[in-house]
């Protein structure tokens, strides 16, 4: 096992050593595509993805920052911090968020581990405005933060020869009835209850695919993560369309999407996820196009091979890949066992999550002592901090994001690489 002395040295090695390459020019074996039931290079080389989710980046998920269960998504986080310092300084605290939350040193300390791709989970509304606050109705306001955040983590992918595959986590008005993995506002139309809100998705994934389709390090775009809505009982906020033997608005939309990044780019991997978080595929097949991908989300369950083997069904029946878009926040036993079972069967993987305040991921976060106050006061434990203290300790918390700030959780990581 690499001790933490040698995986710095290893950092500077990848830092010091790499030569700055245009995302569009840096070398690499030619778009990934789907062959048979096997992901291949453009060499013809299967590649089995070995990945990592970047979690907490673009879209903070409150259980990861340890907030109180009053706190239920990302907006509500932002209300709260602005409640605090105000708006200047709650957007001096994003800045510095998304600035210091990944960066080239992050994305180089995973080439030195091993891994070969990345999952960047999207915030639709780091790319666009909402439907709702569009100032010409059906137009696309469009917003440099996202593009700009993604042209730069593709740049240092790109150099170290690691495929980045584009989700969208919080797509416009939300996917499903979990708030918290699609920052969704359930006092206004979700993804499924709002024709303007599709068209938006649709959109923002055609200027996506304008955007990168010359991109060979672009692994391939995952359309919608997790949707979790029951069409059948869509008024039932307890049910997340994990029984639904029907799916069609969910196959609709993702035939939709994929058309319109078609009209722009035949190059990279469809990645499609069923319903039920990723894991009801009743009535989404057969595939719509001749590059797809069927991912699927593995928690909490055994490792065994029942319990994947509708996946394997699928791939056997329609002759299309699988990966495992989406595991972890277990043990490192479960995580050794899962990666033996999906990599006997040859199906590639991304864990979750790289970075948060807690133990059971690589990369943990320390809590700061300033941020810890602002929790306690939110719980209702403490006092109320000055506008100063919680500003300082918001800035203390994105600070600890850094890479070098981070402790390094090596036994994980073993589990992930050498579990065998």
């Amino acid at each position: 096992m690499v001790k933490s002395t040698k995986l710095l040295k290893r950092f500077a090695l990848f830092t010091t050593a790499i030569t700055a390459f245009s995302f569009l020019t840096a070398k690499s074996q030619g778009f990934l595509h789907a062959e048979g039931s096997k992901i291949v290079d453009g060499a013809g080389k299967e590649v089995l993805l070995k990945g990592i989710g970047l979690g907490g980046w673009m879209l903070q998920e409150p259980y990861m920052l340890k907030l109180p269960a009053s706190i239920k998504t990302q907006h509500q986080f932002k209300e709260k911090i602005i409640e605090l310092i105000g708006k200047e300084k709650a957007a001096q605290f994003y800045t510095a968020w998304l600035k210091d939350g990944m960066q080239q040193s992050d994305v180089d300390s995973l080439k030195a581990w091993g891994f070969n791709s990345i999952r960047l989970p999207m915030h639709y509304d780091l790319f666009t405005l909402p439907a709702d606050k569009e100032p010409i109705a059906g137009k696309n306001t469009w917003l440099k933060t996202g593009f700009e955040l993604t042209d730069s983590l593709l740049k240092w992918c790109s150099e170290d020869h690691i495929y980045l595959i584009l989700d969208l986590h919080a797509a416009p008005g939300g996917q499903g009835h979990d708030l918290a993995i699609a920052d969704r506002d359930s006092s206004k139309p979700s993804l499924w209850q709002s024709k303007a809100n599709q068209e938006k998705t649709i959109a923002l994934w055609k200027k996506l695919a304008a955007r990168y389709r010359n991109a060979e390090w672009i692994g391939g775009y995952d359309l919608l993560n997790e949707p979790n809505w029951s069409f059948e009982h869509p008024l039932d906020r307890k049910d997340h369309g994990v029984n639904d033997t029907g799916n069609a608005p969910l196959r609709k939309l993702l035939i939709q999407i994929t058309k319109a990044i078609r009209s722009v780019d035949k190059n990279h991997i469809i990645i499609i996820e069923g319903n039920g978080w990723a894991n009801n595929y009743k009535g989404l097949m057969p595939p719509w196009d001749h590059d797809m991908v069927v991912s699927f989300h593995k928690y909490w369950n055994k490792n065994d091979v029942a319990s994947i083997q509708k996946y394997l069904d699928i791939r056997d029946h329609y002759h299309i890949p699988l990966w495992l878009g989406e595991s972890g926040e277990n043990n490192n036993n479960w995580y050794r066992d899962c990666i033996h079972l999906v990599e006997s069967h040859d199906i590639g993987w991304s864990w979750w999550p790289l970075k948060k305040i807690g133990t059971n991921n690589p990369f943990e976060v320390k809590m700061p002592s300033g941020f810890s106050r602002i929790l306690r006061y939110w719980q209702g434990t403490g006092p109320k901090p000055s506008e100063d203290e919680a500003f300082q300790g918001l800035m203390e918390l994105a600070k600890n994001y850094r890479t070098k700030n981070v402790i390094v959780h090596e036994e994980v990581l073993d589990a992930l690489f050498h579990g065998e």
